[in-house]
């Protein structure tokens, strides 16, 4: 052995190894509440137990074969690079489907992004510095807390009640919140995850507030088609005055049961906020290709697909509120909207519920899956006894996964009633 390999031994043996350390903006991202107990539920696969997937919003509607012969026609030979923005043909094609709900859009007033998720992060660098604030009314979609917390911009929520459906908070909840950090308010209408639909009254609620303390107006619209009862959806940008404010985030992901095509959007008339996501589209490249030709088809999917999903969502809502209102103890709003119910349950902590459910508990070899709540809250504290329950599954088995929840609530240890 040479001089130099016993001397780099002897150091070896005498220094404990060490790694390179990982970014604090790394450390400190959330994980995912929706996702975060995969593990568990793999395990209980592999023992046999079937799960009932609740914690997820992935609909089980087929995707329009519209969609899918549009791309097994293209007859592409090569899957190039769109341009940054999206293909203009396909922009023009979302300026028609707006024109369609009441929205007067141009194709130059919309960037194609790799799902909703990319539009957040694409309009949270163009807007935010590091240290500035944004508003969010919680419980609310746990990416907007990991996009602003990978762009150190702070949350500031403003929390809304179970008790009171979830509804718009006081005006005065946000003004007393407001600082010269403060850059934006950011909702979902209708909301992942509590199902609330905001009125037209309520966006001139937060219009008021933006245009006198000059923020953006954020609003994810991503379930715009699914509201219930009777009750219409209003885009903010259909709201006069906000033309310089409202920026909006939509997908084809829920609308179109097509999550994976991997194709969101940003629409504004912000001419400087988009010219600068842009730069951040560009240093991505561009969005799918394919998704794109997706995308364009599903515009031109009949009316009749979307009415037909509405339905079918409403029938799976009043399966759950029906069943929910049933359970001794359990505490569950009726949302106006979306896919998903946030409900109080009788447990200490909903966490180690639906950890218990994966790894203890069977009903007849079955089991259910929802995603706890704390996760989709900023305060700390908050949520300990809420999940969110996605009713993406059909009537059948929404059913066998509530009798799963009612016989787990009369035999877990951590019953509070």
């Amino acid at each position: 052995m040479s001089i130099s390999s016993m001397a780099f031994s002897i150091f070896a043996a005498s220094k404990p190894f060490a790694m390179p350390k990982i970014s604090e903006r790394g450390a400190n991202m959330p994980a995912s509440p929706i996702r975060k107990l995969v593990p568990f539920a793999d395990a209980a696969k592999k023992r046999g137990t079937k799960i009932y997937h609740l914690n997820i919003g992935q609909p089980d509607i087929k995707t329009p074969k519209e969609a899918l012969n549009a791309v097994a026609e293209s007859q592409l030979e090569i899957i190039a690079y769109s341009p940054s923005e999206g293909f203009e043909w396909y922009r023009k094609k979302i300026a028609e489907y707006y024109t369609r709900v009441g929205v007067d859009i141009d194709a130059s007033e919309i960037i194609v992004t790799s799902g909703a998720s990319e539009a957040i992060n694409f309009v949270m660098n163009s807007c935010f510095d590091p240290g500035d604030e944004i508003i969010v009314p919680e419980p609310f979609y746990a990416n907007y807390n990991g996009f602003s917390r990978s762009g150190n911009v702070k949350v500031k929520p403003i929390t809304a009640s179970i008790e009171d459906g979830f509804g718009l908070p006081p005006m005065a909840d946000f003004e007393k919140e407001i600082t010269d950090k403060t850059k934006a308010i950011l909702i979902c209408n209708p909301s992942n995850p509590t199902g609330y639909l905001y009125s037209k009254e309520e966006l001139e609620v937060l219009k008021d507030i933006v245009l006198k303390h000059d923020l953006f107006l954020m609003v994810d619209e991503v379930y715009r088609e699914f509201v219930y009862e009777g009750k219409e959806h209003t885009s903010v940008l259909t709201l006069d005055g906000l033309e310089n404010h409202a920026i909006v985030f939509d997908s084809v992901s829920k609308r179109y049961s097509a999550c994976g095509a991997r194709i969101g959007m940003i629409i504004s008339r912000n001419k400087e906020m988009m010219s600068t996501a842009l730069k951040f589209a560009q240093a991505r490249l561009s969005p799918p290709t394919l998704g794109q030709i997706m995308g364009a088809a599903m515009i031109d999917v009949p009316q009749s697909f979307i009415d037909a999903s509405i339905s079918e969502y409403d029938v799976r809502r009043k399966v759950c509120i029906e069943r929910l209102k049933k359970m001794e103890g359990v505490t569950c709003p009726n949302p106006g909207g979306a896919f998903y119910l946030f409900v109080k349950l009788p447990v200490d902590n909903t966490e180690r519920f639906c950890k218990w459910l994966l790894e203890e508990f069977t009903h007849q070899g079955e089991t259910v899956m929802m995603a706890p709540g704390a996760g989709f809250y900023s305060s700390e504290g908050l949520g300990m006894q809420e999940a969110r329950i996605a009713y993406v599954l059909n009537s059948d088995d929404l059913h066998k996964a509530m009798d799963c929840l009612e016989n787990a609530l009369k035999q877990y240890p951590g019953r509070t009633i």
